[in-house]
């Protein structure tokens, strides 16, 4: 039996979850019930015999929420990839290759945030915007400061946002400008380590609903001494970690001719890996790079807009998802200008497509593609919840007992695009309207480890 003096509330809604990647679920009058620390207790079907007794008995407490027909419930979206410095940059610069998309745009601005007077605006408005567009759990990039970096994981648990924020690192003379890289590895690591502690101590975050994050930038911005440095962190404090993989002909170019290793193998060597890594992009990846991904349980946030604008190639999305490598989605704010996970989980099947379909008209339509590379909408919403979650090893993204309530209602809205004609919509078809056109203003709830934070 239950002990209903331990929950909190019960939710009754037509609910959308992938449990599995690639099977949607719709469960019309799914019943929930969250406990007082924000999990979910159980869930019954309307077929379920049980169904009725609990609606009841949550109706007569004053503890059932009930949400209407026309509206529907789905798990909170994952962004495993948000530089959440770079907002005030959305949508500037991105006809500029990588390396002078850094230099010109984003490395000035970065520098910006010793300045905490700065930051502090900046960090509220990303983590509200975040939310407002779904976004239950981000995995953040802050700076190279630690008090801004911490000033940003503060920010995200006051708006009750489950983020995961990283200080970055970064000290390679040769790729980051004098301005803009750390004084030493030495006082590198006293601030990561530092910043780790003061993340976890923070108050009211006994349940950890806001996690440090170990951050090398990217293979060229560290050197090898301070890779390997941190990777000794990850093992001591058994943290999460996150950079950029193999995200461009540039970027690969450089690991292959300063140490004639691959970003993984370089990263695996440094004690970076485990089971909470996130890989962006990782765009060129080798056989013995997927079988390491895997050794490790490590997992890729695939960011298809930003690919499309820096990557230089397109990933290997199909090709993955089949081999068992976790896969999650970011938005990589600014490389891409949108906040949504939406737009990302969208952005997924477009690429994919083209992908398939090829893009050189001079060519047969046999030979200008990569047959059976397209990824559908469905597992571009697996990606965008249950396999986000499984990239950070947490428990989010369906609607399972013992996993973390975050959730989120869509309610197509007059002002938005999404339109939604029940007569003659299938579930699938709402689910892929939904990906296609849902926009802030159809995010008309979202919950957090049981708290309602919109």
């Amino acid at each position: 039996m239950i002990d209903m003096t331990r929950i909190q509330f019960g939710i009754l809604a037509d609910t959308f979850h992938t449990p599995v990647k690639g099977e949607l679920v719709f469960q019309p009058d799914f019943l929930i019930l969250v406990d007082d620390c924000g999990d979910i207790s159980a869930t019954f079907t309307a077929d379920d015999a049980e169904h009725s007794v609990y609606v009841n008995a949550l109706r007569d407490a004053s503890k059932l929420n009930i949400v209407e027909k026309g509206q529907f419930l789905m798990p909170g979206l994952v962004d495993l990839h948000c530089h959440a410095p770079q907002w005030p940059q959305a949508g500037k610069g991105l006809d500029l290759p990588l390396y002078d998309w850094l230099q010109n745009y984003t490395f000035p601005l970065e520098n910006r945030y010793g300045d905490l007077a700065f930051a502090e605006p900046v960090y509220q408005d990303v983590a509200r915007t975040l939310l407002a567009n779904g976004t239950t759990s981000a995995v953040y990039f802050a700076s190279i400061h630690r008090e801004a970096s911490e000033l940003l994981a503060k920010t995200s648990l006051e708006q009750g946002q489950r983020a995961f924020v990283g200080k970055i690192n970064m000290d390679n003379p040769e790729q980051c400008p004098e301005y803009y890289r750390e004084p030493s590895v030495e006082q590198a690591l006293a601030d990561t380590e530092a910043f780790i502690q003061n993340v976890r101590g923070l108050k009211g975050n006994e349940h950890g609903l806001v996690k440090p994050v170990i951050t090398p930038r990217f293979v060229p911005s560290c050197t090898d001494t301070l890779l390997r440095e941190l990777g000794k962190l990850v093992q001591q404090h058994d943290v999460h970690m996150q950079t950029h993989c193999s995200e461009s002909d540039w970027a690969r170019d450089y690991a292959l001719q300063h140490y004639g290793k691959s970003d993984i193998e370089i990263y695996a060597e440094s004690g970076l890996l485990n089971n909470k890594t996130v890989l962006a992009h990782s765009i060129f990846l080798t056989d013995n790079d997927v079988a390491m991904l895997k050794e490790f349980d490590a997992g890729i946030g695939h960011c298809p807009l930003s690919n499309m604008f820096f990557a230089n190639a397109a990933m290997h999305t199909r090709e993955l998802l089949d081999s068992g490598v976790s896969i999650g989605l970011g938005s990589d704010i600014a490389g891409a200008p949108s906040p949504s996970i939406f737009r990302a989980s969208f952005d997924a099947v477009t690429h994919s497509s083209v992908r398939e379909d090829g893009v050189d008209t001079r060519l047969s339509a046999g030979e200008r593609g990569v047959a059976g590379s397209r990824v559908s909408f469905v597992e571009a919403f697996w990606m965008a919840t249950a396999g986000g979650g499984r990239v950070l090893n947490e428990k989010v993204g369906v609607f399972e007992k013992d996993f973390h309530f975050d959730a989120l209602v869509i309610k197509p809205s007059a002002f938005g695009n999404l339109r939604i004609w029940p007569t003659m919509d299938t579930p699938r078809d709402i689910l892929e309207k939904i990906v296609s056109l849902a926009q802030s203003c159809d995010v008309d709830k979202v919950w957090v480890q049981g708290k309602q934070v919109k």
